[in-house]
């Protein structure tokens, strides 16, 4: 039966396996597509401290290897959904909330600043665009965490009712 917190399928029309795999295969692609920004784009990174300390191709490596890790545990993710092991879903779970808190706290942070250097059009983009992206990305890790709770409750299940080996 399941929790009644728990989401019971991705979007109303797939399953929380379909959806948890194509959460780690956004995490795969949006994480490629990003590394090839901060590479290849003239962009000036800013930070919410240290911003005068840090060199700024430092700030670069730094994104370059979260990105990489995220790719690593949205593969894991991946293997985890298709083999069934909610355990490979744990570091991704985890990820997937600070991630998400890390985003929340960036889109109200840029959009101040925009608003405070009265750009009052970048900040309602911010805010608007910002705040979709933090709902859309809190779901799909619901999504996940579902599907981690519908296996280890399957896998519990399981494991409990297996009659003892008798003579």
């Amino acid at each position: 039966m399941g929790s009644p917190n728990r989401l019971r399928s991705c979007c109303g029309c797939a399953s929380l396996k379909a959806g948890t795999i194509i959460a780690g295969t956004l995490g795969i692609l949006l994480s490629i597509a990003t590394i090839a920004i901060v590479v290849y784009a003239k962009l000036d990174y800013k930070t919410i401290i240290f911003d005068d300390i840090i060199p700024k191709y430092i700030i670069k490596i730094i994104l370059i290897v979260n990105l990489c890790m995220t790719i690593i545990l949205s593969s894991l993710l991946i293997i985890g959904a298709l083999i069934k092991n909610q355990y490979l879903f744990l570091p991704w779970i985890i990820l997937g909330i600070m991630l998400c808190i890390g985003l929340l706290v960036d889109v109200i942070y840029t959009a101040v600043v925009a608003f405070l250097d009265n750009k009052v059009e970048a900040g309602i983009y911010w805010l608007v665009f910002g705040l979709l992206a933090v709902v859309i990305y809190f779901y799909m890790w619901a999504v996940v965490l579902s599907h981690f709770l519908q296996l280890k409750e399957q896998n519990d299940r399981g494991r409990y009712s297996r009659t003892p080996y008798r003579r």
